[in-house]
């Protein structure tokens, strides 16, 4: 019996099917938008696939704190009831966690072919690892070992305080603290975070922003500007923020940065200034130096994760 998985961004719906014989199948990306709810999308997604068999268990992963039955997309209008969901859906078991949670819970299952290491050493087996991604917002999450398997700790740390490690970021952070009064990690490392980045940067400069949206940031990066200085400014301000995860959950496992953005200017990524500030860290240079970070390729690990909680005895 196959079961239903999905992962919920702001923007984004994307279902599969979990075949516990051959993992994930059918996968279906669908605008959130164009639906009321997960269970009207739900429902879509089943009429489009027609799995022989109704699903009967489900879990999905959303972009905000899971804390009881009622859950509110961070960047979305979505509001919903899980038990409701459940039994629009027809369903005998419906399991909804963060998506930063499942995206960990798919860290150590993640194999070669899905991950790119961008500096550091070897992972230590039985340590915690940590996860973060830029996309419509910024995800945290980390998996720590327990009994042979994985513990997902959700947090909300892309709401963090975002530090500034250098003059020219600080001038940043310092105009639009004028502007929102708390300047979050999140604010800055998202796909409309780097869209201010580089309005900012403009102003900075005294010159005129140009209205381009993330794609077309990182599009014109290729050449010497505003654009290119504003990616390699995110990409500083991710290691950052990664270094600091990484010693506040000691994750000598190593780091995985996800989402949406990363993986599309890999080349760009690897050459920038992400892993020296990674291990930017003072006295704790040294302990950094040997965490591995990878660029998780997979196209969506979070079904990796969801497969995981699907598949296992009710």
């Amino acid at each position: 019996m196959v079961g239903l998985i999905a992962d919920i961004g702001g923007t984004n719906i994307r279902f599969a099917l979990c075949d516990p014989a051959a993992g994930p199948r059918d996968a279906v990306t669908l605008p959130c938008n164009a639906f009321e709810g997960p269970a009207a999308a739900a429902a879509a997604y089943l009429d489009q696939v027609r799995p022989p068999h109704p699903p009967r268990r489900a879990a999905f992963a959303v972009a905000c704190p899971v804390d009881g039955d009622r859950i509110e997309l961070t960047n979305s209008a979505w509001r919903f009831s899980v038990a409701e969901t459940r039994r629009a859906l027809r369903l005998d078991t419906l399991d909804v966690i963060n998506d930063f949670a499942a995206n960990a819970l798919a860290a150590p299952q993640l194999g070669p072919g899905d991950r790119v290491q961008v500096g550091g050493g070897t992972p230590r087996p039985d340590a915690p690892i940590a996860v973060l991604g830029p996309g419509t917002g910024l995800g945290v999450a980390s998996v720590i070992p327990r009994d042979g398997g994985w513990i997902a700790l959700p947090g909300e740390g892309g709401h963090a305080t975002l530090p500034a490690a250098d003059d020219r970021e600080a001038a940043v952070i310092a105009r639009l603290r004028k502007r929102y009064g708390h300047v979050s990690a999140e604010r800055l490392l998202s796909g409309s975070g780097l869209e201010l980045l580089h309005r900012t940067l403009c102003e900075l400069d005294g010159r005129p922003p140009e209205a381009l949206d993330a794609a077309a940031v990182g599009a014109a990066a290729d050449r010497p500007g505003p654009a290119a200085d504003a990616l390699e400014m995110f990409f500083a301000l991710l290691g950052t923020v990664a270094g600091n995860l990484a010693l506040s959950v000691g994750a000598r496992g190593g780091v995985f940065v996800m989402g949406g953005i990363v993986p599309r200017y890999l080349g760009r990524f690897a050459d920038s200034g992400f892993r020296a500030r990674f291990e930017a860290k003072g006295r704790f240079a040294g302990y950094l130096a040997e965490i591995p970070s990878w660029v998780a390729t997979h196209p969506n690990p979070a079904f990796v994760g969801l497969s995981r909680l699907v598949a296992a005895p009710a």
